[in-house]
Parts: structure tokens; sequence; C-alpha cells
């Protein structure tokens, strides 16, 4: 391991005890739970297939009103990921469905961030055992074994797991990494220096807008399209970004990611311009893991959200397996 591994499955595992979960949901469990899905591969359990790219990020004049941090004070690199959601190495480019964008801003600086999201601005579950139950039901799913009676089942009785699915299947096919809004779907808490506190939901949105492609026109794809598409892109110039704060309100749910905000409703703060430069090798980014909860002084996950340090629990876990 490097050590920056050693380092940060030390953290993680520290931090991220069983017990600091729950008692009966561990990582590994959650990363049995996905390979009893998908099967186990030499990759990540989850968000398996993807391409380590690198920039850097400007904030604005305003994001310090709302935090702290060091990433908001000066210009820092960014280290990221673009995903596939799940954990087939081979996943479907031309599939609806989770795309994401990890990015660690200032990798190398005193206090390195981690902000993970998704292209959806809700999670599949509200609490680990939830979690954990999903992926059982699950199992054998790649394969084409999974027992469709206990889905249907399960997603009757936890009614909100399905929320996700419900928001993909409304949206076009992704067109591209760059042209994807992402959302950081948990609540948390922002602290600025004068010690005032705010709860927001982070959002990235792309400069290009939000782009889709038809069921005809992702056929018309080569298989992988999402590869290519991001080097062309890349070979034009940075693929820029900008991070937003939603800023939250009295009776916003803070401990259940399935719920979405009303981002019509709710003023956005604009944090700063994500500008993604080239690709790096992916054995960077393999390296170590993105963790939401690595969060510096005047950043905070929101302190009744029990699916937020469980995401840390099971990439640590799947770090450490792919590291042997």
């Amino acid at each position: 391991m490097s050590k920056w591994t050693v380092l940060a499955v030390s953290f993680l595992v520290a931090a991220w005890s069983p017990g600091a979960i729950a008692d009966e949901v561990t990582g590994d469990q959650l990363v049995d739970g996905l390979n009893g899905i998908f099967g186990e591969h030499p990759g990540r359990a989850a968000h398996t297939k993807g391409q380590c790219v690198k920039g850097s990020f400007t904030p604005t004049a305003e994001a310090p009103s709302l935090s702290k941090a060091p990433l908001f004070a000066a210009k820092v690199p960014v280290l990221g990921r673009f995903s596939f959601g799940g954990g087939n190495p081979n996943a479907s480019e031309k599939a609806r469905g989770n795309r994401g964008l990890a990015i660690r801003f200032d990798p190398q600086g005193s206090s390195p961030t981690d902000f993970v999201q998704i292209n959806a601005p809700i999670f599949f579950a509200r609490n680990p055992e939830q979690a954990l139950e999903f992926f059982k039901v699950r199992a054998g799913a790649l394969a084409g074994k999974a027992d469709g009676e206990k889905i249907k089942a399960f997603s009757e009785a936890n009614p909100e797991t399905t929320r996700q699915d419900v928001y993909y299947a409304s949206q076009a096919i992704p067109a591209s990494y760059a042209a994807q809004n992402y959302w950081g779907v948990h609540a948390f808490i922002a602290t600025n220096a004068k010690g005032d506190a705010t709860t927001i939901k982070f959002k990235t949105v792309p400069a290009t807008g939000v782009l889709g492609l038809s069921e005809d026109e992702a056929k018309a794809k080569a298989d992988d399209f999402f590869s290519a598409d991001l080097k062309e892109r890349l070979g034009q110039g940075p693929i820029k970004f900008t991070l937003t704060a939603i800023i939250g309100e009295k009776g916003d749910v803070t401990n259940d990611p399935t719920v979405q905000w009303p981002e019509a409703e709710r003023k956005s703060v604009a944090l700063g311009e994500i500008s993604i430069d080239a690709l790096e090798d992916d054995a960077v980014c393999d390296a170590g893991t993105f963790d939401p909860n690595n969060l510096p002084d005047g950043l905070a996950g929101s302190p009744d959200d029990s699916i937020l340090p469980m995401r840390g629990a099971a990439y640590a876990a799947s770090l450490i397996r792919r590291s042997q």
C-alpha cells in the first residue's frame, strides 16, 4: 500500500468502526452484499467502473460567508473520479441510472476534503439496516438469479427505496459525465468564521446544462461512448461545473437522504467553480478512497444521519480488500 492508502485505511477504520454505525451492520457486510449482487472482482465494490481526473477549484467571494472550510478560502487543486453506479466493472455506458462524481479538494494539502455525489437528488436507502437488506434481496441480480418476488415484497414494505429508481426512470439516458447534475444527497452543517451554522445540501451543476439521449440515440452510440466523450471534451479544454449549496429551511428532512428537498423553493448559493482539466492515471484514485465523511473544520455531516457514516465504513472495507 502507498502511504496515502495506509493513512486512509487507518483513519476510516478507526473513525467508522461497526459500533459507530449500528451494531447489526458493518462495512464488510455491506461490501459482501454488493458482491452478492455483482460478484467479486478486484475493483471497488461500488462505482467500480470509472475514470480518474484532475483539475482545480476556485471559490466564490460568497463561499466563506457559509463555511470557514479551507477549500473556500483560495484556489486549490482537485483529484476527481467520474463513475457508473453499482459494482459491475463492465456496466453499459448506454444505460439510464447512476453516474457519480467524487472530488478530493486539495489532495496534498493540510485539510483534504472529499465530496461524493451522484446524478440524483436522493439516495437508495434511509439507514444502514435498510441498505443491507436492499442488497441482500437482490443477490445474484447481475447473473439474472435474483428473486423477483423477494424484491417486490421488500420494495412494497420499504417504498422509499424505490424513489431513486423512479427518479432515474423519469430522466433521459445520460449523454456525458460532463453534462449531469450531481447531488451530495445528504444534509451537511456549514459553519462560518463567526460561528453561524447553516444546514445545506451540495449540488454540482454543469456549465453545459444537462444533456440526455433518446433510446434510439443511445443505441447508435459505441459501447464505450462515455469514455470517448470525456477524452474528446478534455481535448478541447477544461470541463466546468459550479458547486452550489442549497440552503435548508426549518422542517427540511436531515436524517433521511431518500427525501428530496424542494429545490425550486430553496435559496441556492454558488460556492465556486470546479474545473476538470485532464485525465489522471486510474491508479492514483484507486490507491485511496473518496469518503463524504472526510470533512474539515467548517463542514460536518448532519448528526442525525446514520447512513452517511455507513458509507465511510463500506468504502474503507472495499479499499482494504482491493489493497491486499
